[in-house]
C-alpha cells in the first residue's frame, strides 16, 4: 500500500473531490481525518470509509476550528504526515460585476484564506517530527479562466502561485507542497459552474476539453495519491493539470 502508516486530513471531505481523495487514502492505508462544516456528510464518508477514518466537523474559514482539527488529529495519532486543502466554493457563472461583495469574500475565505489558517496550524507540526505533504486543490480555472467566474478564477490562480510559493520556503524543512488543478468535474458545484446544469451546457463545457469529459473524483484523488506518495519524494512545487488537455 502507497500510504501505509501515513496520517492524513482531507478538508472538503464530506463529498465530491475530497471524499474520493479520503476513500483513496484510506484504501492505500493512510488513517484519514475529513475535516468539513458538513458534520454529518462527513461521518457519513468516514463510516463509509471504516477504521481508517474520523470526522471532524470545522468551518475551514475559522482558525480556530482549522487549528482544532490539526489538534485532534495529532492528539489521536502523534503526527500529520499529509494535508489536503481540497474545500473549496464558488460563486454561481455571471457578469462579475453582479457578484456581491458577500460572494466575493466567501469565495475567497474558502478558497485561499483556508489555506493561510491550515498552513498556520499544521507546519509547525510537520516541522516538529521533520517532514510533511501539503497538497492544495486548485483549478485549470486560475491558469485558462472561463468567462462569468471572474473571481473563483482569481482565487484559484492564488491557489496555484501560492502552492509553488510554498514549496520554496517550505523545502529546507523537508515540507513537500504541490498542487492538483482539476478541470470542471463531476461535484455539487458544477451547475454554478456552468451557470445551469442542463445536458446542453455539460456538452458545452465538454467541448473544451480534448478527452472529451469532465474530471472525476478518482481523477483527481489518484493525482492526490502520487503527490502524497514516497514515490514523489523528490517532486515539489508542481501545478498538476488534471483536465483532459483543457490548458493546452
Amino acid at each position: 500500500m502507497r500510504l501505509a502508516g501515513k496520517i492524513a486530513l482531507v478538508t472538503g471531505g464530506a463529498s465530491g473531490f475530497g471524499a474520493g481523495i479520503a476513500r483513496t487514502f484510506a484504501r492505500e492505508g493512510a488513517k484519514v481525518a475529513i475535516l468539513d462544516l458538513n458534520g454529518p456528510g462527513a461521518k457519513e464518508v468516514a463510516s463509509s470509509i471504516g477504521a481508517n477514518a474520523r470526522a471532524i466537523q470545522g468551518d475551514v474559514t475559522a482558525a480556530r476550528d482549522v487549528a482544532a482539527g490539526v489538534e485532534n488529529v495529532v492528539a489521536a495519532h502523534g503526527r500529520l504526515d499529509i494535508v489536503v486543502n481540497n474545500a473549496g466554493w464558488t460563486h454561481r457563472n455571471q457578469p462579475m460585476l453582479n457578484v456581491s461583495e458577500a460572494e466575493f469574500d466567501r469565495v475567497f475565505a474558502v478558497n485561499v484564506k483556508s489555506i493561510f489558517h491550515m498552513a498556520h496550524a499544521a507546519i509547525p507540526v510537520m516541522r516538529r517530527q521533520g517532514g510533511g505533504t501539503i497538497i492544495n486543490i486548485g483549478s485549470t480555472a486560475g491558469i485558462r479562466p472561463r468567462p462569468g467566474l471572474a473571481w473563483y478564477n482569481a482565487t484559484k490562480g492564488a491557489v496555484n502561485l501560492l502552492s509553488r510559493s510554498m514549496a520554496v520556503e517550505l523545502a529546507p524543512d523537508k515540507i513537500r507542497v504541490n498542487c492538483v488543478a482539476p478541470v470542471a468535474g463531476e461535484t455539487g458545484l458544477l451547475a454554478a459552474f456552468m451557470g445551469e446544469d442542463t445536458p446542453e451546457m455539460r456538452a458545452k463545457f465538454v467541448a473544451t476539453i480534448p478527452l472529451g469529459r469532465l474530471s472525476r473524483p478518482d481523477d483527481v484523488a489518484n493525482a492526490c495519491l502520487y503527490l502524497a506518495s514516497d514515490e514523489a519524494a523528490l517532486v515539489t512545487g508542481v501545478v498538476l493539470e488534471v483536465d483532459g488537455g483543457r490548458t493546452i
